[in-house]
């Protein structure tokens, strides 16, 4: 099974490195639910709601490039900027490695 590592920070600053299968088609917004990460993805993945929005401090440009449906819904976002994804739209695999990042937006 192969493995990837990359470094969370939640909403409160905390930081945890994570290590997931990158061989599960699993995206980054199912990998965080599944750590227990307290995200809505209200719309399952589809690039439709942006509870899921993250900000990449590190590794964005080892990333696939943002689909228009990505961008359109991240347009509709206050407070996103360059390094602002969707986690829903990345999948898990070997580009992820190294990566860290910050979850974004509200809880409700």
């Amino acid at each position: 099974m192969s493995m990837v590592k990359f470094t969370v920070e939640d909403r409160d600053g905390s930081k945890q490195e994570l290590e997931a299968p990158t061989d599960m088609g699993l995206s980054l917004m199912e990998t965080l639910k599944a750590f227990e990460y307290n995200i809505m993805a209200t719309c399952g993945g589809m690039a439709l709601c942006a509870t899921c929005h993250v900000k990449f401090q590190k590794g964005q440009d080892q990333l696939s490039e943002k689909t228009d449906a990505e961008w359109d819904m991240l347009d509709t976002l206050p407070d996103a900027d360059d390094t602002s994804r969707l986690a829903c739209q990345i999948r898990l695999d070997d580009h992820l490695e190294g990566a860290e990042f910050k979850i974004c937006g509200d809880l409700e």
